[in-house]
């Protein structure tokens, strides 16, 4: 279903003549590998849902007591499938970006506990790969960078608040992975984020320190900076 798709199918896709999949593809997935876990008792995280369907089939699995858990990147909660409209291929993801219901059902999941992990979604590409015309594009961006000030962003709106957000970024991954860290208590590793909550900025990829900084948020104001990052209790660089 998914074969050479390089969109979700609707009307952006069909306007813009791009090959595209039925965001119902990904339920399909996700249903398979709910079943799996029914039969075998293991633990699965979802790298990423991104569609209604696929968050009801997560709720229903939690519900049922099955050791599911899902993540989503700030883009799938803050674009939709029209942020591609002028063949933006800096917004060429994968998943891709789904339709506007889809990112509100998504924005609902992340207020009702249903995701349990904000990731970066991490990939970027060098101009190389993005400057092309949008289907021979590569999926990907640059995530990492931004990942705390646009979470910040979803507690100023209301959807979470700033615990939760830590929970999402950083204790619950941990959990996920089976890594000894993720908290504060005595012991623990001293891995440990400094930020400034109100310091205002601006998206640019260029200014990135990745060598490759195409984001689909760039020129964004944003709020909330990283001043100092300790890792294991020596400050990065």
């Amino acid at each position: 279903m998914t074969r050479h798709a390089v969109a979700t199918s609707g009307e952006t896709a069909t306007r813009l003549g791009l090959a595209s999949a039925p965001a119902s593809a990904e339920a399909m997935a996700v249903a398979r590998d709910i079943a799996l876990v029914r039969e075998s008792g293991a633990a699965l995280h979802f790298r990423q849902v991104t569609t209604a369907s696929g968050f009801e089939l997560v709720r229903a699995a939690k519900a049922e007591g099955l050791p599911v858990t899902c993540g989503i990147t700030p883009a799938h909660l803050l674009l939709c499938d029209h942020d591609v409209s002028d063949y933006r291929s800096y917004a060429r993801l994968s998943p891709p970006l789904r339709s506007a219901k889809n990112v509100e059902a998504a924005r609902e999941a992340l207020a009702d506990g249903t995701i349990d992990v904000l990731c970066s979604g991490h990939d970027p590409r060098g101009p190389e790969a993005k400057r092309l015309p949008f289907a021979d594009a590569e999926p990907g961006m640059a995530g990492a960078e931004t990942l705390l000030a646009l979470g910040l962003g979803f507690v100023r709106d209301g959807l979470i608040d700033l615990p939760r957000l830590f929970t999402l970024l950083s204790t619950n991954p941990s959990r996920v992975l089976g890594v000894d860290s993720g908290t504060l208590t005595a012991d623990a590793p001293a891995d440990i984020l400094l930020f400034d909550l109100e310091a205002p900025w601006q998206i640019r990829g260029a200014a990135f320190r990745a060598q490759a900084g195409n984001t689909p948020f760039e020129g964004l104001p944003v709020q909330g900076k990283v001043v100092a990052t300790l890792k294991g209790g020596r400050t990065l660089s």
